[in-house]
This record gives structure tokens, C-alpha cells and sequence, in this order.
């Protein structure tokens, strides 16, 4: 007998549902517009810098303030990596967050619809600040997911299973999970080890997790 479909798939959503404009020459036409003519080497460099504070930090953009405290913090950083001839601090947050454009995948819808034709339910769990719902909203798509959660929001990141046990009915004696979850990630050593009680295995999309000082992932 063939197994039975699951009742959620879960999603990553960067690099699996969602993909980000390299920013690297965004942001340099971004400076230049404004004014600021620096080399895009040092644009890229610049970047690395501000990306590796991001991601120690992404913790703090759990509500809106934090988020606005996060972007000024890497635009400080950005600023400074810059040198010479850089916008202050608060234009270079602006210009920053200018510069991040996000797109869905191209085969994200497809891959939605037919979910949806099964009557399959599917969520995203990201490590991400608590921008992501707004991002979504802007793809068009986050009124389709039946959960979006995020680790700044939840204050627990991939691989703990904290996160995915997030959006699951408090434990109680017998309780049993009410859901046969798979989860589909870009980069599956994000989830090592079991992801959650009624969750099945990790499904990679097959792409490779990132180098150290690749370009800025999720904002």
C-alpha cells in the first residue's frame, strides 16, 4: 500500500521559496544614484561585513522595533565598511534595505498549486527576522500558508525543533502529533537530526548551503 501524503509540508523559505536579487550591484546603483560613488568591490566587501552582523544578530528583529534597531545596526556596519566617501549611517540603512528585492522561485507557485490539488496544507519555518510575513505579502503569496514561522518571532532558530513545535498544541498526557508533517529545505543542514515529533524526514531541493561570505541571505 502506498504511504499516506502528508497533512503539512513545510517550507524554507530562503533559497527554497524565495530568492534575493544579488545585491552587490543594486546597491552600488543605489549609492551612486544617491550621490556616492564607491568602488563595487568595496561594495561587495562591504556587504560580507554587514551580512555577518546580520546574521548574529537576526535574533533581536523579533517585533518591529527590533527590526528597525537590526537595520540600523547594519547600516552602521555598512557605513563604516564602505570608508571613505560613505553615506552616513542612516542614509546607508536606507539604501540597504533598498537594495534587498526578493522574488519567488520559479517554480514556487507550481510546486503551491499542486500541494493545493491535494489538498495538502503547507507552512513556512524560516530563519529569518519578522520582516518575512511582510515579504511574503508582497510575493502575493502569504495568505497560502497555513503557518509562517519565523525564528526571531519564535526566539528559537533551525536545527532546534523549538521552532517547529511553535505552531503544534501544548504536550499533554497522550498527546500525539496532530499532523504528518514533511519538510523541504534548500539547504538541509539547517535541520539536523529528527526536526519534530510528527514531522518526517528533511527533503533537500538540492541545492548546496552556501560558503562563508556568500551574499546576504534573508532580511
Amino acid at each position: 500500500m502506498a504511504p499516506s501524503p502528508p497533512d503539512l509540508v513545510l517550507l524554507d523559505a530562503f533559497g527554497t521559496l524565495v530568492a534575493m536579487d544579488p545585491p552587490g550591484p543594486i546597491l552600488h546603483a543605489e549609492l551612486a544614484a544617491a550621490g556616492y560613488d564607491i568602488d563595487p568591490h568595496v561594495v561587495d566587501e562591504a556587504l560580507r561585513a554587514e551580512v555577518a552582523h546580520y546574521r548574529a544578530r537576526m535574533h533581536i528583529a523579533g517585533d518591529p522595533a527590533g527590526l528597525r534597531a537590526l537595520r540600523a545596526e547594519c547600516g552602521a556596519v555598512l557605513a563604516h565598511a564602505l570608508g571613505p566617501g560613505a553615506p552616513p549611517a542612516p542614509r546607508a540603512t536606507e539604501l540597504l534595505v533598498a537594495s534587498l528585492r526578493f522574488r519567488l522561485h520559479h517554480d514556487a507557485l507550481g510546486a503551491m498549486d499542486a500541494l493545493d490539488a491535494q489538498g495538502i496544507r503547507f507552512g513556512v519555518v524560516s530563519n529569518w527576522d519578522c520582516a518575512l510575513p511582510d515579504h511574503l505579502a508582497a510575493l502575493g503569496v502569504d495568505d497560502r500558508f497555513a503557518v509562517i514561522a519565523v525564528s526571531a518571532s519564535v526566539g528559537a532558530a533551525k536545527p532546534d525543533q523549538a521552532i517547529f513545535l511553535s505552531f503544534m498544541p501544548p504536550r499533554r498526557r497522550g498527546w500525539r502529533p496532530p499532523v504528518r508533517c514533511t519538510w523541504a529545505t534548500a539547504w538541509p543542514r539547517t535541520t539536523r537530526g529528527p526536526v519534530a515529533p510528527g514531522c518526517g524526514p528533511c527533503c533537500s531541493t538540492g541545492q548546496e548551503m552556501p560558503p562563508a561570505g556568500a551574499p546576504p541571505g534573508p532580511r
